[in-house]
């Protein structure tokens, strides 16, 4: 268990470097403008936005060397893009060379969407799957905190270049990754499903397990449906028509909650609801650290309660949050007002869907298909946070507040209905029984 826990902690931390790439954009967007002088067009579609176009290239294009090269050598190539994006973002001289690698970094961070649950899911048992996967979450928003926290302590750091640093303390981390992932071993469902190297899977299951029986039992599991799965390895073949409009869905409502829209221009956002300038930065933390307490009862809850409980909560904080935010900013409330229900939609996304995400998705699709499945559900995910990223500053500049956040409540209310009517609990039900109940026989 503890070689378990080691393992998913390690792979988990891609997790915290895609939570800091994501965020830290948010302290350098002012002073970047500025600099370069760029239009909201261009400011939000090559500036803002550029690193999640990559990031639906990553994850779109992550499910292809996580199949073939293997999770951990995927992973080893995520933490080399985070390394070099974070200095030649650093670096850069103009507005184009410093979208080329925020590109980069945005490749990263989709493939390890794609990687990281998939390898973690694969090592976990059915019991603690939840909370293994989970901790990819909390370590995006334990990087969403730092980098807020960063940029804080940053600002002013560099006079005009502030951003400079903000942007290319990355680097540390993401060099300290890269090491890190050379000791864990690979995920014996691809050792046996790809390579068909049974000896491998066995021995990294013992290890695992701590003892022969188990392991040999898991690996004949294993054996039994990987034979059902060869007859249509196709991820689009028909069979797996529920898993992918499940995923797709759950996929597409996480990004129309709003939550990378508040991540990315939470200054802007703290500013138009009352705060000072000065303070927007500091005020930004709140989120980060709301984010991250919250995401700690979601990952305890997640293997308690399940995962359709946790969007129940979650989609009705979802709704009366952002209901009430769009009340605060028509009647001009208070800072005060606006803020604490900010906090509290942060707060039903990390307990709802920043818990279940990437827990969900790791688990509907069957061995042989869980990369191309997991690089459909997070290119999903990611082609919706591009797209609203990529509109956010024309959105704040064109219209009132309060109308966006009730844009994104009347989803929110859809959200409910298909936690309601269409998602499954997944549960303590181990990979291979979802396959059962998941896949289409007549397919």
């Amino acid at each position: 268990m503890n070689k378990l826990w080691n393992w998913s902690l390690t792979v988990a931390l891609a997790g915290f470097l895609f939570g800091f790439d994501t965020v830290v954009i948010s302290g350098a967007n002012a002073p970047i403008k500025e600099l370069w002088q760029t239009s909201a067009w261009f400011h939000g579609v090559f500036i803002m936005s550029m690193a999640l176009w990559g990031t639906v290239l990553g994850s779109l294009a992550g499910g292809i060397p996580t199949k073939r090269i293997g999770r951990k050598n995927t992973l080893i190539w995520v933490g080399v893009l985070y390394l070099v994006s974070a200095l030649g973002s650093g670096l850069a001289t103009d507005p184009y060379m410093f979208s080329f690698f925020r590109f980069l970094g945005g490749v990263g961070v989709g493939a390890s969407t794609v990687a990281a649950p998939t390898y973690i899911s694969e090592i976990s048992t059915a019991k603690s799957r939840g909370r293994l996967v989970a901790l990819y979450q909390f370590n995006i928003v334990f990087g969403i905190l730092i980098a807020f926290i960063s940029n804080y302590l940053l600002d002013g750091f560099g006079g005009s270049n502030d951003w400079r640093w903000m942007l290319g303390v990355e680097a540390l981390p993401a060099a300290l990754y890269c090491l890190l992932i050379l000791g864990v071993p690979n995920s014996p469902r691809w050792l046996m499903v790809e390579r068909g190297d049974a000896s491998g899977a066995l021995q990294t299951l013992q290890l695992l397990h701590g003892d022969e029986g188990s392991a040999k039992a898991e690996l004949a599991t294993i054996k039994a449906h990987q034979s059902e799965e060869e007859a249509s390895g196709n991820v689009f073949s028909g069979k797996y028509n529920k898993s992918l409009l499940l995923a797709f869905l759950l996929a597409f409502f996480n990004q129309l909650s709003g939550i990378n829209f508040i991540l990315y221009y939470a200054p802007v956002i703290l500013e138009n609801a009352g705060f000072a300038s000065s303070d927007s930065l500091l005020s930004s933390i709140a989120i980060g650290g709301t984010n991250l307490i919250f995401t700690f009862v979601g990952l305890y809850l997640i293997d308690r309660m399940g995962r359709k409980s946790l969007m129940y909560i979650g989609s009705v904080g979802y709704i009366i949050s952002l209901a009430m935010v769009a009340y605060g900013f028509k009647t001009e409330a208070s800072a005060g007002f606006n803020l604490f229900f900010i906090l509290t939609f942060i707060a039903s996304h990390a307990v709802g869907q920043g818990a279940v995400i990437w827990v969900f998705i790791s688990e509907i699709f069957p061995n042989s298909v869980r990369a191309a499945g997991q690089a459909w559900g997070t290119g999903t995910h990611w082609v919706f946070a591009a797209l609203i990223t990529m509109l956010g500053e024309v959105v704040i500049e064109a219209f009132p507040g309060w109308t966006v956040f009730a844009f994104f409540a009347a989803f929110m209310v859809l959200q409910l209905l298909f936690t309601h009517f269409m998602m499954p609990e997944t549960k303590g039900v181990s990979l291979e029984e979802l396959q059962d109940q998941l896949t289409s026989k007549d397919a």
